[in-house]
């Protein structure tokens, strides 16, 4: 059993898989395991995880969004702390060591995020706060979570899924703690 879970949706990223999972390969933490969901790619995905098979375990489904595609990823996992990432996103080095220090730092808290970039702008945010979080959606969806407060995300929603996680998880009184640091990128897709 690992420790972390990193899951990872995916849809016709082939590209950016591959420079997510170098990313991940990089961590000076290393007690993890990835599940992989291919969300039905048209594209070269399935080359990348057969490329990549000695370090991840996948999972094919057909199309169904990445509510879906995550909600069928944690059903492979065993890690006591879960972090979805995206297939687009880079971890620092030195992102799940820090999460984690900052989670078991922390008791009272459920995830930890961090600021971040995404393309050129920076992310800088601030602490926690469940009456902030009503009003804008603040949290990315890379940030790690205690497994046992994992409500699940609803597959019905197709936009926001990560700020109506974070909204269910406070009305349960699962809050989260800030880690003031850029931990990742997002390197947005061109059109």
């Amino acid at each position: 059993m690992s420790v972390v879970s990193i899951i990872i949706p995916t849809y016709n990223h082939a590209r950016e898989l591959r420079r997510c999972l170098a990313s991940i390969v990089h961590q000076n933490f290393r007690d993890f395991e990835i599940i992989v969901v291919d969300d039905g790619s048209t594209d070269d995905t399935p080359r990348v995880l057969e490329e990549h098979k000695d370090i991840l375990h996948a999972v094919r489904i057909p199309h169904s969004g990445a509510s879906a595609a995550r909600n069928r990823g944690f059903q492979e996992t065993s890690g006591e702390y879960l972090l979805f990432c995206d297939a687009d996103v880079r971890m620092k080095p030195t992102m799940l060591q820090e999460m984690l220090a900052t989670l078991e730092a922390h008791p009272e808290a459920s995830f930890a995020y961090s600021s971040f970039r995404f393309g050129w702008k920076v992310f800088r945010l601030f602490p926690y706060d469940a009456e902030r979080l009503r009003r804008e959606n603040y949290i990315h969806t890379t940030s790690l979570i205690r497994r046992e407060h994992f409500p699940g995300f609803d597959e019905n929603i197709r936009r926001f899924q990560d700020w109506d996680l974070w909204l269910t998880m406070a009305e349960q009184r699962h809050g989260g703690i800030w880690i003031p640091k850029v931990l990742f990128s997002v390197k947005p897709r061109r059109a």
